[in-house]
């Protein structure tokens, strides 16, 4: 049986204890939700391929997409990434020690230090990222350009709605 069915199968159990709830929501979010899991596991794995784990390739990503020189506070990456300055030291800890990022003193601030991808760490993000986004493109591959604009305008719609709420 697969993730649609298994769906169906559940909502139908509904259906038959609870006639009276609504079973069209409860499937679209269940379907949200496994295409998530989904995609998830699979950059999950495409990190563990890299020797990290999906937040610390977060991390990676951010300081890369910031430009040149690749370096950011820890606070700004901990804000950047919805975290807590806790959770980030974890992280940074575990990225410099494979030397993927080092601590340099911050040009702003004498008594803190900022981080940098290194020349390793930016070889790993750039070949990550491609994978990455081929990876997207293959998970997304079964829809026409028309269902991507769609899902993409009732997604924004969606989170803008959750999010204000």
């Amino acid at each position: 049986m697969d993730d649609n069915d298994r769906i169906d199968a559940l909502v139908q159990q509904w259906a038959d204890q609870r006639p009276d709830i609504d079973r069209d929501t409860m499937s679209l979010l269940a379907r949200l939700t496994r295409a998530a899991e989904l995609v998830n596991a699979r950059t999950d794995r495409l990190a563990g391929d890299y020797g990290v784990n999906r937040g610390d390739g977060d991390v990676l990503f951010a300081l890369r997409r910031s430009g040149e020189p690749f370096r950011l506070s820890p606070t700004s990456l901990a804000r950047a990434l919805l975290m807590t300055t806790g959770t980030m030291t974890g992280r940074l800890d575990r990225l410099e020690k494979r030397g993927l990022i080092v601590r340099v003193p911050s040009a702003h601030d004498r008594r803190s230090l900022d981080v940098e991808l290194t020349a390793e760490g930016r070889r790993l993000v750039d070949e990550a990222v491609t994978k990455h986004t081929a990876g997207q493109q293959e998970a997304t591959s079964a829809l026409t350009a028309r269902d991507r604009a769609d899902l993409e305008r009732v997604t924004r719609k969606l989170i803008a709605h959750l999010a204000a709420g």
